[in-house]
């Protein structure tokens, strides 16, 4: 058995959202973070094209919230949609004040435009724009003197008191292998959070990072959250294939500014999802709880 440590709040995951949170929360807090390989191997540090947010007067929230709807094919939840259109602007305030370079172009913040979206409003970071956030909340966290990151460290189980037997169930921690050492650390926490990412690693090919292999979702699960949506899986249609190399993802600015998918004989692909198409009759979205 490896080493027990004991925190306020365990973080499993250090893309943005795991360090976004731990950079948000209440500095008397001792927080934890925990990095499946190194600090820049997730699927944040390889996003290009940029963030889209409601940031130009010529635009409007009702228009990002119509736009990711029917992008969504009507499946979304039109709640969760609104709140995080709506929750934009200050989400890229905050990661400006975390000091992200941010392109700007004549003194303004330049905004493209991306596939799916009627006006301007992805916010970039010349087309590193991931690697420009990863790099900053990175770097904002280890000048925090409440927030520990540990790197090489794949959490295996979350801890419950169910599991233990005990009253009053609830997540206690997690049980974590340690990659360096080969042994299997006790992180023990009044809160625990997820922040793992997806499953599309899962699938033979992708453009996500090798670590979005679901993971956390089975940890999750097994502990007895409710998880949907599963078939949800991002297979990005820019992507470069060669048999011999890795997938290479060609940003989405490619189409947003009116770049066309062809095939060797001119053919164009991937030029409009229909639904009528592409998906089974009466499918329906389905949660499930184990």
């Amino acid at each position: 058995m490896g080493k027990e440590f004991q925190y306020d709040v365990l973080i499993i995951g250090s893309g943005a959202a795991g360090l976004g949170l731990a950079l948000q929360l209440p500095g008397e807090q001792r927080i934890a973070v925990l990095s499946k390989a190194n600090l820049t191997s997730g699927s944040t540090y390889q996003a290009q094209g940029g963030i889209a947010a409601v940031l130009d007067n010529t635009d409007t929230p009702q228009a990002h919230i119509d736009d990711t709807i029917t992008a969504g094919v009507n499946l979304s939840r039109p709640e969760a949609v609104s709140f995080t259109v709506e929750q934009g602007k200050n989400s890229i305030d905050w990661l400006i004040d975390q000091g992200v370079p941010f392109t700007q172009h004549d003194g303004e913040y330049h905004l493209t435009k991306e596939g799916g979206h009627s006006h301007r409003r992805i916010i970039h970071s010349a087309d590193a724009t991931g690697q420009a956030i990863q790099q900053t909340l990175i770097q904002r966290a280890q000048e925090s003197n409440n927030i520990d990151l540990f790197e090489d460290c794949i959490a295996v189980d979350l801890i419950t008191r169910r599991k233990l037997n005990l009253a009053n169930n609830a997540c206690i921690g997690a049980y974590v292998l340690n990659n360096k050492t080969e042994k299997v650390d006790v992180f023990k926490a009044r809160a625990v959070v997820l922040a793992t990412g997806g499953a599309s690693k899962a699938y033979l090919y992708t453009s996500n990072s090798d670590g979005a292999s679901g993971d956390g979702i089975a940890i999750a699960w097994r502990a007895g959250c409710r998880v949907s949506n599963l078939e949800f899986n991002q297979f990005h249609p820019t992507c470069l294939y060669h048999p011999q190399a890795k997938s290479f993802l060609i940003t989405e600015a490619v189409r947003g500014e009116g770049g066309k998918l062809l095939l060797p004989d001119g053919k164009r692909f991937m030029d409009k999802f229909d639904p009528a198409v592409n998906l089974p009759p009466g499918y329906r979205r389905q949660s499930h709880r184990p």
